[in-house]
């Protein structure tokens, strides 16, 4: 969906980015092939029979890249199948995700899930929220000034989810050079509280202190993660730092896709992911031989 053109930016909050119930009416789901994980960089997979901790991203794994935030699209059988697989592995499984903890319980509404939202500048812990930080007044004026080059420019989609702060360019693909200039420019004035994300047709100002990787391993110290074995399902560059923290903890490390990755194994599509969890789902079981089958 191409956004309009004018004088007025479009910027959306991603506790608002998905209407679940309209999503969840207008979902056409389609018979789905059961595919596993391929290895990935030739390594060796673990035979570790330790009950698992799953750990999933969600733009780009649980559901497509969409050309905006807004316009994801999730099958509607997945909330009740994480349910399903949340009580089979007594509660160890957790989304983590660029996305505000709103957004992940709007759109698997009525489930309520742990959650290292942020990049893991947010994280909700057995009900229990935990923020890195709060939105300083650099960070509110590094948003005007992505407001107004937003303004400029039409595709160019501005995410302000409070703590962190993203800019879309997928729309205007022609625009990335400029978007990353303007991103590294701001990144560095706010100084080394704040990093540069980079991600696919994206890049977002997040606090220097969260990642992905710090957050499973936060969440690894904590019942009911404690003492199993790690899987953490993931796409992007945004997710190579969960890779390496669960690579450290001898977890299973999985990709979504091409690209090179320190994952060490890999799963073509969320297509295919959604397969498996639906298949396992059903089974009432999930464990780390699952992702070695094929």
């Amino acid at each position: 969906m191409a956004a309009p053109p004018g004088r007025h930016a479009r910027i959306e909050a991603g506790r608002e980015a998905i209407h679940p119930k309209q999503n969840q009416d207008s979902t056409r789901t389609v018979p789905m092939t059961l595919t596993h994980p391929e290895p990935a960089n030739g390594a060796p997979l673990s035979d570790d029979r330790r009950a698992i901790a799953l750990f999933l991203d969600f733009d780009g794994t649980l559901v497509e890249i969409a050309p905006s935030p807004a316009d994801v699209r999730l099958d509607r059988r997945v909330p009740a199948a994480l349910e399903a697989l949340r009580g089979s592995l007594s509660g160890a499984l957790a989304l983590v995700s660029g996305r505000p903890v709103s957004f992940i319980d709007g759109v698997l509404d009525p489930y309520r899930f742990d959650v290292a939202a942020l990049h893991g500048a947010e994280i909700r812990l057995g009900g229990r929220i935990h923020s890195h930080t709060e939105a300083s007044a650099p960070m509110r004026d590094a948003l005007r000034n992505l407001v107004r080059f937003a303004n400029s420019h039409v595709g160019v989609i501005v995410e302000n989810k409070d703590l962190s702060i993203a800019l879309h360019w997928r729309l205007a693909p022609q625009l990335k050079d400029e978007a990353l200039a303007l991103m590294s420019a701001l990144a560095e004035r706010l100084g080394p509280t704040v990093r540069l994300q980079e991600g696919k047709a994206v890049a977002e100002l997040v606090p220097a202190s969260a990642s992905k990787g710090a957050a499973i391993a936060q969440l690894m110290q904590e019942p009911p993660y404690a003492g199993r074995l790690p899987v953490f399902i993931g796409d992007d560059i945004t997710d190579e730092h969960g890779f390496e923290a669960v690579n450290a903890l001898g977890g299973l490390s999985i990709r979504i896709g091409d690209g090179e990755t320190r994952a060490r194994l890999r799963i073509a599509s969320p297509t295919a992911l959604r397969a498996i969890l639906l298949d396992a789902a059903d089974r009432g079981s999930l464990t780390a031989s699952h992702f070695h089958q094929g």
